[in-house]
């Protein structure tokens, strides 16, 4: 039997009184795709050249059909089916400890840590697999993650398809209130691409491409 990996990562529930914040992560938090970086930096220069020419129709299918969900399921595919979770898990924290410091927005760190200090519950919604930016959420002390979770075969290796819908988009919000409750408030969300503009819409104050504590 597949695993489908965790829905949710979730250290405890937020409190009754608590502020929910949401922050993309993608561009949002970081300076660039950190997915995409993850899987050039795993492969090798060679290996993500070869990979990238493998990849050319599903490329060409995506300038047609604007699919990133799929375009991100192929890029799985071809860079990381067959690979064990706990090669993956610690390839993922290897990455996350080598780009840190030049990765990461300081003025969105600014803002994560002073909504931290205020107490509030601070979750990442990401269309990135959890398991890859699930390093990152740990170093920023995130009391949640939900990210787009990837399958694993029966010798828990990944099988290169997801376990739900891509993570942007509507499917954020679905995610946000399968999480915390269809009756949650989102005090703050924080988001820098048209797939995060249901998130920000559902917040009482909406950050896109700005961070106002």
């Amino acid at each position: 039997m597949s695993d489908m990996g965790s829905p949710a990562l979730i250290h405890q529930p937020p409190g009754k009184e608590q502020a929910i914040v949401a922050f993309d992560f993608d561009g949002t938090l970081t300076v660039r795709d950190s997915f995409t970086g993850f899987l050039r930096w795993r492969a090798g220069g060679r290996g993500w050249l070869k990979g990238l020419a493998r990849l050319t129709p599903d490329v060409a299918a995506y300038v047609a059909d604007r699919d990133r969900g799929r375009l991100k399921a192929a890029s799985v595919r071809e860079f990381l089916k067959g690979v064990p979770r706990d090669r993956l898990e610690a390839d993922a924290e290897a990455f996350a400890g080598q780009v840190w410091p030049r990765f990461m927005r300081h003025d969105a760190l600014a803002c994560w840590h002073d909504w931290g200090r205020r107490g509030a519950f601070r979750v990442i919604v990401t269309a990135s697999p959890d398991i890859t930016v699930a390093p990152f959420a740990r170093r920023l002390g995130a009391e949640a993650l939900l990210g787009t979770p990837l399958v694993f075969d029966s010798g828990d290796r990944v099988t290169g398809a997801f376990a739900g819908p891509n993570c942007r988009g509507e499917e954020k919000v679905r995610r946000l209130r399968a999480a915390f409750g269809d009756d949650m408030l989102l005090t703050a969300a924080y988001g820098d691409t048209t797939g995060d503009t249901e998130m920000l819409a559902m917040a009482d104050e909406a950050g896109f491409r700005r961070f106002k504590g």
